[in-house]
């Protein structure tokens, strides 16, 4: 799957917990190489920030998952899927 969605940047939330837009800080499982932007595609978890939205929701890092992204991405079958823009949804954190 290609990846579309680097560090840093922004796509709008399509829940209904009051954020509008989202600001990926970092992507779970990436293992990294030097000099390069980890990056997320649909169905990966990322760490976020709410830029836009309610206050209580703001200046918190949040676990979100990646549910659309305008990047393609070539299917088994051959078909290329992409969609209109780039959207996540916020997760609840995990409690110990």
């Amino acid at each position: 799957m290609s990846l579309g969605l680097p560090v840093a940047a922004t796509v709008n939330c399509a829940d209904n917990t009051g954020a509008k837009n989202l600001y990926i800080i970092s992507v779970k499982g990436i293992k990294g190489r030097l000099n390069r932007l980890p990056s997320a595609c649909v169905g990966d978890m990322v760490m976020a920030t709410v830029k836009k939205g309610k206050p209580d929701l703001r200046k918190k890092v949040l676990p979100a998952v990646i549910v659309r992204q305008r990047k393609p991405w070539r299917r088994k079958d051959g078909v290329y899927m992409y969609f209109e823009d780039n959207a996540g949804v916020m997760s609840t954190p995990k409690v110990k």
